[in-house]
């Protein structure tokens, strides 16, 4: 009897250890690219949601994590008090959204702003965008969107 009782226990045992070891690894590794091309703030800060959620549900050292903004998606890096200089209709980079916007850079979210919005849109990314600093810039965004695909990265938009 006793013998069955222990023999029920290490096999409970066993389960539960290989268990935590499988949730660890639910997800593994992961490349994302989330794509932000809208202005909608509500939108953007649900995007910033998602992905801190994606971050804690994988681990940011299991995750590389890319945002890519082009068009309308760059009003999610505009300050409001710079949109004048600018073709954009929205500035929604308020200092809730660059708190979220730090927080996720924290923890290794790369933000890449596309090259052809800039010139189109009359946007300095020095000026007028929060935190870009010239290694953010791509040439193109949908480019960039298409090389990080074909890099096995998966495509998000929220």
């Amino acid at each position: 009897m006793k013998s069955k009782i222990a023999l029920t226990l290490l096999i409970c045992t066993s389960l539960l250890i290989g268990g935590i070891a499988v949730a660890g690894d639910l997800y593994g590794k992961q490349k994302v690219v989330y794509h932000i091309n809208y202005d909608d703030p509500k939108t953007q800060a649900g995007a910033l949601r998602n992905i801190q959620n994606h971050i804690n549900a994988v681990g940011e050292e299991d995750l590389d994590l890319k945002v890519v903004m082009h068009g309308k998606g760059l009003s999610l890096l505009l300050t409001p008090d710079q949109l004048e200089n600018t073709k954009l209709k929205l500035g929604n980079a308020t200092d809730a959204m660059q708190t979220k916007i730090t927080g996720l850079k924290n923890q290794g979210v790369g933000f890449e702003v596309c090259a052809n919005t800039l010139k189109g849109k009359k946007i300095n990314y020095e000026d007028d965008l929060f935190d870009v600093d010239e290694a953010d810039i791509v040439p193109s965004g949908v480019a960039e969107v298409a090389k990080l695909q074909a890099m096995g990265y998966s495509y998000i938009k929220p």
